[in-house]
C-alpha cells in the first residue's frame, strides 16, 4: 500500500468530528465507553493511521482483545463511513484507503478470535489493567522495539508529550526527543528487544512546545512475533538525572 502521512495525521486530528458525525448517522453503531467494540474500534484507529504513515499493514494489535467480530466489524464499518463523510470533496479518497485497512482488520479478528476466547485472563481483568495504566501518573508508553513507533499510551504520556492518546499512536518515539539524546534512547530500545532486564535511564522528552527530563524504566515485552518496549516515565528530580549522567560518563 502507499504512503499516506497526510490522511493518517487527518484521521487522528478529526476524531472528535467523525465521531460526531457517527452519533448523528448512526447512533445505533455508536460502541459505549469501555465497552469490547468501543477497544476494537480504537486499536483499528490505531492499525489504520500506523498503516498509513509506515506504507504497509502490520499484524493488528489484537492481543488481549475479547470481542464477537461481527459487533466490532459493524462498528468499524460506521467508523469508516463517518470518515469518509467528513471528508468532503476527498471523501473517495478516504474510503479508498481505509476499505481495504477495514477489511484487513475484520479478516485477522476473525481468524484469531477463537485463540483469543480461549487464551488468558477474562475480559474484566484486562479491563482493569487497561484502566490502571490509565490511571497511573507516571507516563506510560509502549514502543515498537524495530521502528521506535508508539503502539500505545496512557492519558499522562499524551499530557507529556502535549498530545491526547489517539494521537500519539503510530509516531515516532524518538521524534519527541532531542538530536543529541536519540542514539541513547534507540541503545535502550535495542537492549529491550535483545532481552536485556529492565533498565532505568534519564533522558529528555520534548512536546508541547518544551522538554522534560524524565526518569524512565524500561520493560521488554514480546507479542505476536514483535517486541514491545514498555516505557514509565517521570519527571527526573535533578539530583537522580546527574547521577544517572555522572554514571554513563564513567
Amino acid at each position: 500500500m502507499a504512503r499516506d502521512p497526510d490522511l493518517a495525521a487527518w484521521l487522528l486530528a478529526r476524531r472528535r468530528p467523525i465521531e460526531a458525525a457517527l452519533r448523528a448517522r448512526r447512533p445505533e453503531r455508536v460502541a459505549g465507553a469501555g465497552t469490547p467494540e468501543a477497544e476494537a474500534l480504537r486499536r483499528f484507529r490505531s492499525f489504520a493511521a500506523h498503516s498509513l504513515r509506515r506504507g504497509r499493514t502490520p499484524p493488528p494489535a489484537l492481543d488481549g482483545l475479547r470481542v464477537e467480530p461481527t459487533r466490532a466489524e459493524a462498528v468499524i464499518e460506521a467508523w469508516c463511513e463517518a470518515a469518509a463523510g467528513c471528508a468532503g470533496p476527498a471523501a473517495a479518497r478516504v474510503e479508498a484507503a481505509l476499505t481495504p485497512l477495514r477489511r484487513a482488520f475484520a479478516a485477522d479478528l476473525r481468524r484469531t478470535a477463537p485463540l483469543r476466547r480461549r487464551a488468558g485472563a477474562p475480559r474484566s481483568g484486562r479491563r482493569a489493567v487497561r484502566a490502571a495504566i490509565d490511571r497511573v501518573a507516571d507516563a506510560f508508553l509502549a514502543v515498537d522495539t524495530d521502528t521506535a513507533a508508539i503502539e500505545d499510551a496512557n492519558p499522562a504520556a499524551g499530557a507529556l508529550l502535549g498530545l491526547d492518546r489517539d494521537s500519539l499512536l503510530g509516531l515516532d518515539l524518538l521524534s519527541f526527543v532531542p538530536p543529541e539524546e536519540r542514539e541513547a534512547w534507540w541503545t535502550q530500545l535495542a537492549a529491550a528487544a535483545e532481552g536485556a532486564e529492565p533498565q532505568r535511564f534519564c533522558g529528555t522528552l520534548s512536546g508541547g512546545g518544551g522538554g522534560a527530563g524524565v526518569e524512565a524504566t524500561v520493560t521488554r515485552y514480546s507479542t505476536r512475533g514483535r517486541t514491545l518496549a514498555l516505557i514509565l516515565a517521570r519527571p527526573a528530580v535533578p539530583e537522580a538525572r546527574s547521577a544517572f549522567q555522572s554514571r554513563q560518563v564513567r
